[in-house]
Formats: C-alpha cells, sequence, structure tokens
C-alpha cells in the first residue's frame, strides 16, 4: 500500500482514513506494508510501515503539515530540501528499490501523490493496482480545473489501474466527469468511523476564554480543516455576519491553517465581525478533541468534498453537524443538517436556528449519537478483501495461461 501520510504525522483527513482503513483491514487478516515517503514513529502494530529512502539518502523526515515540507539528508548528512517533483522522484526511486525484495499480491495506492510510484510498480511486476481516491483535482481547487500536471498524473494513473475505489458517490461523479472513465470501472467504499469511546473527561478545556463566554449564554459554532478554497470557509464567514446580525451572542471557532488564512482574517475584519471570529491555527491532541467539546454545532462548508471524516469526529464527542450536501457524508450521515454550500442565506438562517433552539440541538445530537454508535468499517473493508480476492485470482489464471 502506497499512501504520503499517516498519523500522528498527518496534515488531514487523508492519514486518518489510511490509519482507520488499515487497521480493519488487518483484522480481516490482510498483511500491509505501508509505504510513506518520509521516516517517522508511527506506533502502529498492526502493520509494517516503511519509509521509501532512496539509496543515496540517510533519512527522509517530514517538517510542518504542507505536502512540500520534507527534509532530507543526503549520505553525508547534509540537509537538502526539495519541492514536491523532487519529492515524487526520490519516493517512485526509494518504493522500486524496496519491490525487488518484498512478496505482495495486490498494489493499493491513496491519491495521486502515489499514483506515478505505483504504476511504475505495476510495470515492474504486471500485479494488478487498486487506486484509491479520495479527492480529484477539481474538488481541491474548488470547482475548478486546477494544476494541469496533477489532472495530467490523474487522468493516466486512472486509465491503467485494474480497479478505482471512490470514497463516495459524489467522488465517482466526478471521477466520471472529468477523466471519461466508465462507471463499471469505479467501486465506491465509503469511510466510515469505529465508534469508541472518546476521551473527553481531561479537567480543563483549552479553551478558557470561550469556556468564560459560553457560561455567559455564548453558542459556539465551530469548523476544524485546512484553510483552503476548497473547504467553503469564506461562505461560513460570510454566513457569520448573517447570524450575527440577529444572533449576536454567537462565536465561530475556526481551527486550520492553509494558504486562505489572512484572506479569512481580513474578511472577518471587513464584515465587522472579528471580536466573533476566533482562528487558532492547526491544532493536535487535546486541543484539537478540545475544539469539537466545546462547540455547540459543527460545521462544514465545503464547495467540494470527496467525503469529509469531521462530522462524524464532531458528534463522536456530542457535537451535532451542519455539513454542505456537495460532501460524501451526506451520503451516509442522515442525522445531521444539509444546506448546499453556495446558499449563504440558508446557511445562516439554519445555524441561526440552531444555535438559538437547544431542542433542535439536543434532538440531532440524540438521534446522530445512536447512528454514530453503530458505525465502522466492516463494510468497507469486506467490499476491498473482496476485490483483493477478486484480483488475485485474474492475475493467477493469467499467470498460468
Amino acid at each position: 500500500m502506497l499512501g504520503w501520510e499517516l498519523p500522528p504525522h498527518n496534515s488531514g483527513g487523508l492519514g486518518v482514513a489510511c490509519y482507520d482503513l488499515c487497521k480493519s483491514l488487518a483484522a480481516n487478516n490482510a498483511e500491509i506494508e505501508f509505504i510513506v515517503p518520509y521516516a517517522a514513529e508511527h506506533n502502529i502494530d498492526f502493520m509494517t510501515v516503511t519509509a521509501a529512502i532512496p539509496q543515496n539518502y540517510s533519512t527522509i523526515q517530514r517538517t510542518g503539515i504542507a505536502y512540500d515540507s520534507h527534509k532530507y539528508l543526503d549520505a553525508e548528512g547534509a540537509q537538502v530540501q526539495l519541492g514536491i517533483n523532487d519529492q515524487h522522484q526520490n519516493y517512485i526511486r526509494g518504493v522500486l528499490e524496496l519491490v525487488d525484495s518484498r512478496q505482495f499480491d495486490v498494489i493499493h495506492a491513496h491519491d495521486w501523490l502515489t499514483f506515478k510510484a505505483a504504476l511504475n510498480v505495476k510495470r515492474k511486476t504486471n500485479k494488478p493496482l487498486i487506486l484509491h481516491v479520495h479527492s480529484v483535482e477539481s474538488d481541491r481547487s474548488g470547482n475548478q480545473y486546477g494544476n494541469p500536471l496533477v489532472r495530467d498524473i490523474e487522468a493516466t494513473s486512472l486509465a491503467m489501474a485494474d480497479q478505482i475505489i471512490a470514497v463516495s458517490n459524489h467522488t465517482k461523479n466526478k471521477i466520471i466527469e472529468d477523466y471519461g472513465i466508465p462507471a463499471s470501472a469505479i467501486d465506491v467504499v465509503h469511510n466510515s468511523i469505529e465508534a469508541n469511546v472518546k476521551i473527553t473527561d481531561e479537567i480543563a478545556n483549552s479553551y478558557q476564554y470561550i469556556e468564560s463566554l459560553k457560561s455567559q449564554g455564548y453558542k459556539v459554532v465551530v469548523n476544524i480543516g485546512r484553510l483552503t478554497i476548497q473547504k467553503g470557509i469564506p461562505n461560513l464567514i460570510k454566513a457569520a455576519a448573517k447570524v450575527l446580525e440577529i444572533e449576536p451572542k454567537v462565536l465561530f471557532l475556526i481551527v486550520g491553517s492553509g494558504e486562505q488564512y489572512h484572506e479569512l482574517v481580513m474578511l472577518a475584519a471587513e464584515l465587522g465581525i472579528s471580536d466573533k471570529v476566533i482562528f487558532t491555527e492547526f491544532q493536535r491532541s487535546k486541543k484539537w478533541r478540545d475544539a469539537f467539546i466545546i462547540g455547540d454545532l459543527f460545521v462544514m462548508p465545503s464547495v467540494s468534498e470527496p467525503f469529509g471524516l469531521t462530522p462524524l469526529e464532531a458528534i463522536s464527542y456530542g457535537t451535532p453537524s451542519l455539513v454542505s450536501k456537495q460532501s460524501g457524508v451526506s451520503e451516509v450521515f442522515k442525522n445531521c443538517l444539509k444546506v448546499d454550500y453556495w446558499d449563504i442565506d440558508e446557511m445562516a438562517n439554519i445555524i441561526t436556528s440552531a444555535v438559538s433552539s437547544p431542542g433542535l440541538l439536543d434532538e440531532i445530537t440524540s438521534k446522530a449519537t445512536d447512528e454514530y454508535s453503530i458505525m465502522s468499517w466492516d463494510d468497507s473493508t469486506n467490499k476491498l478483501m473482496s476485490l483483493y480476492r477478486h484480483h488475485r485470482q485474474l492475475a493467477e489464471a493469467a499467470h498460468f495461461e
């Protein structure tokens, strides 16, 4: 399995989805070697995690959260900072060096960052290639064309795959629309979450200032994610201004980092609501958990969201959600509020109604919690195990012919 990140060294939901999926696959007797481009301590015992370190480098370390934040030390120990294209070439080289000493049945690669390496492994070994699409370039660019080089990688790879996995019907339709892949070549395997007991009893919430305001009757609307065009945060800020005209005792907690950070801070200032919009930068561990816990309503206003795990994470901490209809999670999560990402007026209306109606929030929370309590990766894992067996059998039959 080829992937670009795993927790705790992840920048978002891709690493979390890979981790949870692999944990469930391993519980169903899949033997997995997960190859990432960097060296780090992951503390994972259900699969082997390997760094694809080319022979002329001593280490590759991840620094920061962006795709281009990898630090390389060459064989002499000199530090080299390389861009994404060079990283790709190093990853491909490293993966190909590993392949000769490995026995495996299937190549399973996650998203465009690993697709070129996966194609090279397929050419070298003729093993079945499964490409797992968590997002396409038009998703990441907010329904725009995006980076033509990335689109070229996606188009070539998807055309050569033995099997394509989409994380939602939304993503399947995007693949068909953007790349002309036949629907019959794409299987939908929804992401999920394992219902379990969350850490919610730690002594003091990290957001003491917000807790103080909540004791004075304030409600909190929270968003957690990357601050990129795909996530639709400008529309949430604009909706916030409309909410505050009617319900002034509402705070908007924006947890994350990204290229839109300064734009969003300026937007809140221009709308005159800077005192009600709190930006925290990227958070992990307790501060990340506490952001969910302190929220009265979680909002995911994504322009184009292939899946979106955060609403499921939110309800695991007792916070109900409003999600955009342009998201994969809206296909499988019944007990949440839904809105078109572009409908700022309706987004504001729903948020206003929710924060001013404790009974409504309690009812949604209760039903969503019941729904969450029976969630698991089992169905998705069973689909993948069936596909693994199918392609292994096809490869064996072709070999004997």
